[in-house]
């Protein structure tokens, strides 16, 4: 039996999809509500189901059929992070897609191939950063494959500051040791709080779990600017898939997840009563959120949500990532060099010395195995995007490595990586860091196509 290189790749993040999609069809809303973080009131967004719940839950089969609100009084543009859907319906405005116009109801229908932990979030100015976000589950099969319980944790970075107000700070500051002291070392912003599922360490959620019981954490990091660790203390838990992914089992007590990176991490909780905090820590930062999973009657001790200041994130961990589904080698037919760079004058960030939002940076033509290498010449790291595509990470620095298939990847300052796919789905993608502020300071582009080999 043939598979062509397009299912191969699929397959590293689904299960085979039935020839006909289900026909259901979800509803979203794009809502503003009132946020208490500490002891203050402030005026966010979000993404509410019919179920009341945020964001969308669906099976691998159902055809992604959407009707989506949008109930605020200025327009959005909403990206379905994780998902490839065709380019006119990816939430790009100027790129793929079009803004939700405000009061608009807007109809999303297409065949869905990515099972996995995925999420959706605004691609319109920094609504992101006013928590315009939510999960996006699309599980394998209806029943649970494992006997085991399932808990979705979305990650902020929260502010009470406007977004707008902070980019001009950050332009005005020319990178100044003065600016530059007051500041988190990771996300160079310094935030309010760390959110988990909108609450801080200071009333946590508690998740009541079996004694000896096992949990599946869903985790996306949803940060604006924000690369975070998560912390199991004193528990060791398997990370079995990322970005949607399932990979060979790593089992550790503390993982990297950058911005917009997702984690599956499977947890066998102690056979006695007890507490257990689940910590997530902002890199360069004292700042933390946080769960805790309690079984029996564990006592609970109060967490601030300050702690010691957190490690930069590194690709220690990346190095050691295999994908579950093995994909063939085939010698790369395009390469491009991307360099990183930019950030000391006027915050002004972008890719191969040129400040850049949506001009195509390059083409490929469909059929191509695309090598791309990020090379950062940057003193930050930047959550690397590609739009409407899946990338398995093949070089770390001069080593060449058999690594994770993902949609995001990060690039530390200094360092180069190198990633291949398939140009496989026609359009104009975005192509961009997912660090907020540096997207909107120069470092987003496009990936074009041309006209097919």
């Amino acid at each position: 039996m043939s598979i062509s290189r397009r299912g191969l790749l699929l397959a590293a993040a689904t299960l085979s999809v039935a020839s006909q999609a289900k026909a259901t069809s979800f509803t979203l809303s794009i809502e503003s509500r009132i946020l208490e973080v500490k002891g203050r009131a402030a005026k966010v967004f979000g993404l509410v189901g019919s179920s009341g719940k945020p964001g969308l839950d669906m099976v691998l089969g159902e055809r992604f059929a959407l009707n989506l609100h949008n109930t605020l009084n200025e327009d959005t543009a909403i990206h379905w992070h994780g998902l490839t859907p065709p380019s006119d319906l990816d939430g790009v405005p100027m790129l793929s897609g079009t803004v939700t116009n405000a009061g608009e109801t807007k109809v999303y229908d297409f065949e869905n191939r990515r099972a996995g932990t995925h999420w959706m979030h605004s691609h319109l100015g920094f609504q992101e950063q006013k928590l315009l976000a939510a999960p996006l589950i699309v599980h394998e099969t209806p029943n649970p494959l494992f006997d085991e319980q399932e808990h979705v944790i979305l990650l902020h970075d929260f502010t009470f500051r406007d977004p707008l107000d902070i980019l001009a700070e950050l332009q005005r500051s020319n990178g100044s040791d003065d600016m530059m002291s007051g500041m988190t070392m990771g996300s160079g912003i310094t935030y309010d709080a760390m959110l988990a599922n909108d609450r801080t360490l200071d009333d946590p959620e508690i998740l009541t779990v079996e004694k000896g019981g096992a949990i599946r954490l869903r985790i996306i990091n949803g940060c604006a600017a924000s690369n975070m660790w998560i912390d199991l203390g004193s528990l060791r838990g398997d990370l079995i898939a990322v970005d949607g992914n399932t990979i060979l089992p790593i089992k550790a007590s503390r993982f990297p997840l950058a911005i917009a990176q997702r984690a599956d991490i499977r947890l066998q909780l102690p056979a006695g009563s007890g507490a257990w905090p689940v910590l997530f820590r902002a890199e360069g930062s004292p700042l933390r959120s946080g769960v805790i999973l309690q079984t029996g009657t564990g006592d609970i001790r109060k967490l601030g949500d300050h702690g010691q200041s957190a490690d930069m994130l590194d690709l220690t961990m990346e190095a050691h990532i295999k994908s579950v589904a093995q994909i063939p080698f085939e010698p790369a037919t395009h390469t491009e060099i991307v360099h990183l760079t930019g950030g000391s004058k006027h915050y002004s960030w972008g890719f191969n010395d040129k400040a850049m939002m949506h001009d195509t940076l390059f083409t490929v033509r469909q059929g191509e195995r695309v090598e791309v290498i990020f090379q950062n010449t940057t003193n930050m790291a930047h959550p690397m995007h590609i739009h409407g595509h899946y990338f398995k990470v093949v070089g770390i620095g001069n080593t060449r490595i058999d690594g994770a298939v993902r949609d995001t990847i990060l690039v530390p300052a200094g360092e180069r990586v190198a990633v291949q796919f398939d140009a496989d789905n026609p359009g104009q993608w975005a192509f961009h860091c997912h660090h907020l502020y540096h997207m909107n300071s120069g470092m987003m582009a496009a990936m074009g196509y041309s006209s097919a080999a």
